[in-house]
């Protein structure tokens, strides 16, 4: 479905014109389009490259979609491959967006309603005067300004989860934290392969001049760079994390069998040795010391228990028990 969310002409603004009547209106710098497209059929990405005309092999990745964030450079647009991210059943999920930024024009193509470009759309429209002044650089800027920012809230919900995470292993020990941590690591490893090339899209940005957009704007997405590095680092450090605590993990499940381990062998010891007095007093010989005493057999069983009490004192105070 394409909508125009926005387009302004001598600071008014309007949604209702005809998507037809684009491409004979592209021509005037005085107006500035922003058109949106939610799960967009073959029809609709034909009718985008005829109205705008757009490169095949930009139309061929946005038809193929789950593309590497990136930016290409054409003739006289940019096409620019981004995630908008959030936190669905307790997982970060993402939204692949793709712009098409002209120098009076911005499109964006994507399958599913997205919060920040609702939230950019709405704010946009608030600031009616001198808003074609503003050019569609600061429009591309607050969209991906706003795309960043919502992944603040997921690495908080990830925070959230290792700190669970940690509890479970240090405190609680619970036998189900691997699959956790295993769980999380890949998430993380999710949003660390979108937050890496998305940094080199605003690397470029930033670095690169561009024909759609004057140096003025460069310093607005240098912010959004810098966002995004403070996300990188932060996915980065609660990996290194949660490699941490998987071997926290294993060293605590290590010390514990061991624990069971020296236990079991101090049990063990202490009944062989009382089974050793007790075997020797089973051998079927006819002569033998004590067969014939009448405390014969509570000596056998207090043999029996101060062999097992000292044996069972020696491992208690060599930590074993």
């Amino acid at each position: 479905m394409i909508t125009i969310k926005l387009h302004s002409r001598n600071d008014q603004l309007w949604d209702d014109l005809p998507v037809a009547e684009i491409s004979d209106r592209l021509c005037h710098q005085d107006e500035l389009f922003w058109v949106d497209v939610v799960s967009p059929t073959p029809t609709d990405l034909r009718l985008l490259a005829e109205e705008f005309g757009f490169h095949p092999l930009a139309m061929e990745d946005t038809a193929k979609r789950h593309q590497r964030p990136k930016v290409d450079f054409y003739d006289g647009f940019l096409f620019i491959v981004f995630y908008a991210m959030e936190t669905r059943d307790g997982r970060p999920q993402t939204v692949e967006i793709n712009l098409f930024a002209g120098k009076n024009y911005l499109v964006t193509v994507h399958s599913e309603d997205v919060p920040a470009i609702i939230k950019t759309a709405d704010r946009w429209k608030q600031r009616t005067p001198n808003l074609d002044s503003q050019g569609i650089g600061l429009l591309i800027y607050s969209l991906l300004d706003a795309i960043v920012d919502d992944y603040f809230p997921v690495i908080d919900d990830l925070t959230e989860r290792i700190e669970d995470l940690e509890a479970a292993v240090f405190e609680r020990f619970d036998s189900d934290a691997q699959a956790d941590i295993f769980g999380l690591k890949k998430d993380l490893l999710a949003v660390r392969r979108i937050l890496g090339p998305e940094r080199d899209v605003m690397n470029v940005l930033v670095r690169r001049d561009s024909p759609v957009f004057g140096a003025e704007t460069i310093v607005y997405f240098q912010d959004v760079y810098d966002h995004i590095l403070r996300v990188t680092d932060a996915v980065d450090t609660y990996r290194d994390l949660l490699s941490s605590a998987l071997d926290a993990y294993l060293s605590v499940t290590s010390n514990r069998l061991n624990q069971v381990m020296k236990t079991l062998t101090a049990s063990s010891i202490i009944l062989m040795s009382m089974t050793l007095v007790a075997s020797i007093y089973g051998m079927n010989f006819v002569h033998m010391p004590e067969l014939s005493w009448d405390l014969g057999y509570a000596w056998v069983l207090g043999l029996m228990l101060a062999i097992g009490l000292t044996v069972f004192q020696v491992f208690r105070r060599i930590d074993w028990l």
